[in-house]
């Protein structure tokens, strides 16, 4: 197959380009960079020619309310109109297990308009939400941190390696569309305190995790449900302990 990468530079861009390349794709790892800009839709034309998937994989460079809305707004809007005249029969995007539970989040919000955005779109689509990746969860802590302490809930996240996330995808790419949405999460759900203790742990950072129940999680609140997948999601076999065993 012919599959354009939107974000191909970034995380999960550059590990799913080499999965799909082996296994005898032929791959164009589009971004900025390469003088392919979704937001402004520069080289979009060119890149898409000849497509027959495009897996977009970009984030916002901001997560400011009215920057990530319009990045989502933007990019989401100038690819299913360059996929709809390239021809291309199956549009993937990556986005978020949970963002319609967490409203209060401008990120979240501009995800679900993302989506919305796909699904009412010309293409045959295929959402592949994801839990949050172990290599932000330091990002997460860092966003908490109030001086040497870092206050977090207890609410439950069932965080995934980029290097599964990337699997999945290119599982999904080669596939018929969905035009529906599938999960992806790790294998294991813990506590958001407990785990981001574990983690600064294992890096012997000196932050003290502290249990508060009013915590905020990137500025929203966060239960039970918020984080964590539904029944039926595809989950990665990577656990925390390979993870962090591995040296990330």
């Amino acid at each position: 197959m012919n599959i354009v990468i939107i974000g191909g530079s970034g995380l999960i861009g550059k590990q799913l380009t080499i999965l799909l390349r082996q296994t005898g794709h032929t791959v164009t790892a589009a971004s900025p960079s390469s003088g392919v800009n979704a937001v402004t839709g520069e080289g979009l034309s060119e890149a898409l020619e000849g497509a027959q998937v495009v897996v977009d994989v970009t984030n916002s460079p901001s997560f400011d309310d009215e920057a990530v809305m319009h990045f989502f707004r933007a990019s989401t809007q100038n690819l299913l109109a360059a996929c709809a005249r390239a021809g291309v029969s199956h549009f993937v995007a990556l986005s978020v297990v949970g963002s319609e539970r967490l409203p209060e989040s401008g990120y979240f919000r501009a995800k679900v308009a993302q989506e919305a955005l796909i699904k009412a779109g010309p293409v045959p689509y295929t959402l592949v939400r994801a839990t949050q990746f172990f290599e932000f969860l330091m990002s997460v802590a860092h966003v908490g941190t109030v001086g040497n302490t870092v206050p977090l809930p207890s609410a439950p996240l069932q965080p995934i390696a980029a290097a599964d996330v990337a699997a999945a995808l290119a599982d999904v790419a080669v596939q018929v569309p969905l035009n529906g949405t599938c999960e992806v999460a790790g294998p294991q759900a813990l506590p958001l305190d407990a785990l981001i203790r574990r983690v600064l742990q294992a890096r012997q950072d000196p932050r003290e995790v502290v249990s508060e129940a009013n915590a905020l999680y990137f500025g929203t609140r966060i239960d039970e449900r918020s984080l964590v997948p539904g029944p039926g999601a595809r989950i990665g076999p990577t656990t925390l302990a390979k993870w962090l065993a591995n040296g990330y």
